[in-house]
């Protein structure tokens, strides 16, 4: 884990226990800190119990502690801790300012931040297997899964590449990235911001946080984005500000398995030039762009019977970031993906998706958003009303021929029936297992 003399002595409270509050806690207990902690759920406190102060502090005085360090899943724009802290003039904060805060007690190293409503843990894995490929030491972490306070701390040299979510800039004060990114921005999350405007500007803090000389990287194609580049652009030397599209890259791109689709043109782009920033040359990024196998969840190609291709993109939450799914399998010369798509609704349209509504063959609607979905996509396609996951999956699998693709890219998060997005994806691939693997009389099981 991460530990640092800057914390020694001092109090910390932390509120919310899950894996990154966890790894906070170890890491701050290890420094020498004195921390106070808690959650709604016991067996986190439990876990801990004799090594804090188990306390919720909402319910204590907080005059003195150094910082207050919350989930990113707490809603800060709304849960009283946010006043709490205000009222006594304590820092409120998250994992990533611990490690930013760090930074100075470490070995010599980079660091990478990449933000981004939609492709950003698949760049930030990528930028790690190109560093990883080149013999340059990194780690991941962030708001891919991986608390960083808990990573193992890189040599000199080595370079810690951070996924970012607009809620874990917000908690965020002095992480001066070396390279920073900006894929893009669509609406999504807009209950924790004033309008779009805010989530926006969450999004951009990331870069007002550098210095004018490090690197700036934007992908192309929407307005906020744009903005945002345009501001960094006018304020930073010339050669510091980098904006791509991936439109050079069309031409490798069959040779890349994991990185189909206009959307990863993109996010390849961005990750080519986030190393190449860092000092990798072009011979050494080639080389490892085919090996890339991509991450769980993330057109996820996660079997092959029949002919048919099964894909599980169930980290795709928003019309937004499904739309790029359905344009990756353009028809050839037949409409051929069947589109299993529905949960918890974050809207009521599939407008982002719509232009690719001609690569559909079927859509198979489930969840809450299922009657909704129907109704919108009945004028354009064949649509099943399956309601449930396996039963979706039974009925592509009889209607799709070789070649077909059948896929799970929801367009919804997944509270309605799964505890989360990686649960709902592990979900439909123990299904296509099920469903594709041959029982022990060599026929098609049944269930």
């Amino acid at each position: 884990m991460i530990v640092s003399p800057a914390f020694k002595n001092k109090r910390y409270a932390v509120l919310g226990l899950a894996r990154s509050g966890m790894a906070t806690v170890e890491a701050l207990l290890a420094s020498g800190a004195h921390v106070t902690a808690w959650d709604a759920r016991e067996e986190p406190g439990n876990l801990l119990a004799g090594r804090v102060e188990l306390a919720d502090p909402l319910l204590i005085d907080l005059a003195g502690f150094d910082g207050v360090i919350v989930s990113p899943g707490v809603p800060i724009n709304r849960h009283p801790i946010a006043e709490a802290t205000a009222a006594v003039g304590v820092p409120l904060i998250g994992d990533i300012e611990l490690f930013a805060l760090a930074r100075e007690s470490l070995p010599a190293h980079r660091v990478v931040g990449i933000t981004g409503t939609n492709g950003k843990s698949t760049t930030t894995a990528l930028v790690h297997h190109l560093l990883q490929s080149a013999a340059l030491p990194a780690r991941m972490g962030g708001n891919i899964g991986l608390p960083i306070m808990g990573q193992k701390p890189l040599a000199a040299g080595g370079v810690y590449v951070l996924e970012l979510s607009s809620y874990q800039i917000d908690l965020t004060f002095s992480l001066a990235c070396d390279v920073a990114a900006l894929l893009n921005i669509t609406p999504d999350h807009l209950d924790r911001y004033e309008g779009f405007e805010g989530y926006a500007a969450a999004k951009g803090r990331l870069f007002t946080m550098q210095h004018e000389d490090q690197h700036a990287v934007f992908g192309m194609g929407d307005g906020e984005t744009d903005a945002i580049a345009r501001t960094e652009t006018a304020r930073r030397p010339a050669g510091f500000v980098h904006r791509v599209d991936g439109s050079n890259f069309i031409e490798l791109q069959p040779d890349w398995p994991s990185l189909q689709g206009p959307h990863n043109l993109q996010n390849a782009a961005v990750a080519v030039a986030i190393v190449e920033a860092l000092g990798l040359t072009e011979a050494q990024w080639r080389a490892a762009m085919p090996s890339f196998r991509g991450l769980p969840h993330r057109m996820e190609r996660v079997a092959e019977w029949s002919g048919v291709l099964f894909i599980n993109d169930s980290k795709a939450t928003n019309p937004a970031s499904a739309a790029p799914a359905l344009a990756a399998f353009p028809p050839r010369p037949e409409k051929r993906i069947h589109w299993i798509v529905g949960g918890l609704p974050k809207g009521d349209n599939l407008d982002e998706c719509a232009p690719w509504f001609g690569n559909i063959a079927a859509a198979y609607t489930i969840g809450d958003a299922g009657p909704r979905f129907a109704e919108i996509l009945a004028p354009h396609m064949p649509v099943r009303r399956s309601e449930m996951m396996c039963e979706a999956i039974r009925e592509a699998i009889e209607a799709a021929h070789p070649g077909d693709i059948v896929m799970l890219s929801p367009a919804c998060a997944s509270f309605d029936q799964f505890r989360d997005y990686e649960a709902r994806g592990d979900n439909f691939r123990q299904i296509v297992e099920a469903l594709t693997t041959p029982d022990d009389s060599g026929s098609e099981a049944s269930s």
